[in-house]
């Protein structure tokens, strides 16, 4: 059975850190592109990162690009978000997603839900003081 949970969210404060967690089980993990994306209230799911199959290449929306990195743990099936200098407007539930297409990332924007066939239930993600 394929299954992506993610965890790690939290309340933390605005210039804090929080590293979110996307445990992906049933699945080859480096035969799998991970994206991250999050949804604030009232608000469309938006892109937030993508990591290739190899880990090699990963691209991160305009929003959170020098503060967020994504990492993984083949050996641990899990894909990590690593999010520091976080903001109020990084609010929002967080879902990792997964597709098994090898090209999804590199070729493609890879930051668009479209291109996804997995989703987990989200983490929720507060910052504030």
């Amino acid at each position: 059975q394929l299954r992506l949970v993610e965890s790690g969210g939290g309340l933390v404060q605005p210039g804090g850190s929080l590293r979110l967690s996307c445990e992906a089980s049933g699945f080859i993990l480096d035969e799998t592109v991970i994206g991250w994306f999050r949804q604030a209230p009232g608000k469309e799911r938006e892109g937030v990162s993508c990591d290739s199959t190899s880990g090699s290449r990963s691209k991160y929306g305009d929003s959170v690009k020098g503060r967020f990195t994504m990492s993984r743990d083949n050996a641990k099936n899990t894909v990590y978000l690593q999010m520091n200098s976080l903001k109020p407007e990084d609010t929002a539930v967080y879902y990792c997603a997964a597709v098994t297409t090898p090209w999804a990332c590199v070729v493609t924007g890879g930051l668009a839900k479209s291109e996804y066939d997995y989703w987990g239930q989200g983490t929720q993600v507060t910052v504030s003081s």
